[in-house]
């Protein structure tokens, strides 16, 4: 058993949504949770500059020794878990990406919707992913420009105002939602700022449609890369530590926002 903290990072607070399934799987682990909000939000830069910023916070938490590291960012995963593998093959690496395959598997009605940055959709390994469905199930995609920075912003007192209006103008775009022929009955989930609205999405989309999100695989994941190598800790309460590229007071409050029942460390900022 190890009692190093388990890294986990996104491009701002929507990773939280990560976190939380990842409490709830190992409630004895330690967590470091990075928060680069200072560089992000991710979606609209190019590939390059992911890339960099995986690299370099990937450094900064292994300065803290971690034993694993979760990279809870749809677009970092896509531009950077592979590069960051190769970087750093003694340490376990489990990255998110839309759950195409699950959401095709499960739809009635052959027609799925996807919502997600539009650095995501434009990834070589969400094209491998859409190409891997096939033809098993009609694909609407759907780029949210904005959405995760109004959720980052909603959670320091800007309102959800911001959040429900791109929700319906993206949703609107995308066409039908129901269970009848020829409707969206699935929509994934391809941003993890996306899940912590997940209310606001259901009621414009309707109780009728699935909406299929990651954290839960990412946290079994996380449970079977831990386990062979002897890495869980399975005794005493887990304790959670911030750290942040922008400022510490903001990432503070959207953990009590998004998170009020775990206790955490105040958050510290970085200039990684």
């Amino acid at each position: 058993m190890s009692a190093q903290p388990i890294g986990v990072f996104d491009s701002g607070t929507g990773g939280l949504s990560v976190l939380r399934a990842l409490r709830d799987a190992l409630p004895s682990e330690d967590f470091l949770y990075f928060d680069d909000s200072g560089f992000g939000p991710y979606g609209e830069r190019d590939e390059a500059f992911v890339v960099q910023r995986t690299r370099a916070i990937t450094q900064v938490l292994r300065g803290h020794g971690i034993k694993a590291l979760v990279i809870a960012c749809n677009t970092a995963t896509a531009a950077a878990v592979e590069a960051v593998r190769a970087l750093h093959a003694d340490l376990p690496v489990v990255g998110v990406e839309p759950a195409l395959k699950p959401a095709a598997a499960s739809s009635r009605t052959g027609r799925i919707g996807v919502i997600a940055t539009r650095g995501t959709l434009a990834s070589a390994r969400f094209k491998a992913l859409q190409a891997a469905v096939g033809g098993n199930a009609q694909i609407v995609l759907q780029p949210c420009d904005g959405l995760a920075a109004a959720i980052d912003a909603s959670a320091q007192g800007g309102g959800d105002a911001p959040v429900q209006a791109l929700c319906a103008r993206y949703v609107a775009k995308m066409g039908a939602f129901g269970s009848e022929p020829g409707e969206i009955d699935t929509l994934v989930l391809g941003c993890t700022h996306y899940v912590l609205v997940q209310p606001v999405i259901q009621a414009l989309v309707g109780p009728a449609v699935q909406l299929v999100a990651t954290g839960e695989a990412v946290a079994r994941q996380t449970v079977r890369r831990l386990g062979p190598d002897g890495l869980a800790r399975r005794t005493g309460p887990g304790r959670l530590g911030l750290l942040t590229s922008g400022e510490p007071q903001r990432l503070d409050a959207a953990v009590r926002h998004w998170l009020p029942h775990l206790q955490a460390l105040p958050a510290r900022g970085t200039i990684a």
